[in-house]
């Protein structure tokens, strides 16, 4: 099953908001927590969505610097 990218951008947005310079820590909590359960499609989302969270920090640190 595909995860849309949507669904991906839309985690990164609510984690980043929500738990501001802790979001990548949260993200890997809720990506274990899925391989813990057995749900690989579940583990995979988040580990898109911590792809996307260095991503996105690598961007603002350019931006920055």
């Amino acid at each position: 099953m595909a995860i849309a990218e949507y669904y991906v951008r839309r985690a990164v947005e609510e984690y980043t908001a929500m738990y501001g310079i802790n979001a990548l820590a949260k993200a890997r909590e809720r990506m274990l927590d899925f391989q813990v359960k057995g749900d690989q499609v579940g583990a995979d989302m988040w580990i898109r969505v911590i792809i996307a969270l260095k991503d996105r920090g690598a961007e603002k640190r350019a931006e920055a610097g």
